[in-house]
């Protein structure tokens, strides 16, 4: 495993809507900034129930509205081994959180955060899961979602690499 490569993963529940498009917007922020050779980008989802699948239709054009292209990405479902891999496992949500931790071993807690996390500013907690409404929702998941990378980059470029 190349350990000069930090890790980031993205977690919703089903891996096709949230969780997708962030990690679609974060791998397009990392490339754009010159770092796609030192950060690994990746999703996954708490539940197996679009396994195998690729992003959910409304995700896909949402994303390529705002110019990224996700529809290579398919569904899987996270494992513990993601907490060994990964430096950061960053949920969209508690209830997706929750699940996480029942995976997560004691020593790979402190990777475990909440995504918006890492925009305290929002003064909001969760990434809401747009799957249940309309085209709208998938846009909020990217404005937030472009909040936080601000604050993950920083601090990814603070605590493991020197630039």
């Amino acid at each position: 495993m190349e350990r000069n490569k930090v890790r980031v993963l993205f977690v919703c529940m089903g891996n096709i809507c949230r969780s997708p498009l962030a990690h679609g917007f974060f791998e397009q922020w990392v490339e754009q900034a010159g770092l796609g050779a030192r950060i690994e980008v990746d999703s996954a989802g708490t539940h197996s129930y679009h396994v195998g699948e690729p992003p959910d239709e409304r995700a896909r054009q949402s994303a390529l509205r705002r110019g990224f292209d996700i529809g290579q990405q398919r569904a899987r479902r996270a494992q513990a081994s993601d907490f060994e891999h990964f430096d950061y496992v960053l949920a969209m949500d508690d209830e997706n959180y929750r699940s996480l931790e029942c995976l997560s071993s004691v020593t790979h807690k402190h990777k475990l955060k909440l995504l918006l996390e890492f925009a305290p500013h929002l003064n909001e907690r969760e990434v809401p899961d747009p799957y249940y409404g309309g085209a709208s929702g998938f846009e909020r998941v990217i404005d937030l979602v472009e909040e936080a990378a601000r604050g993950l980059l920083a601090d990814i470029r603070q605590r493991h690499l020197d630039v």
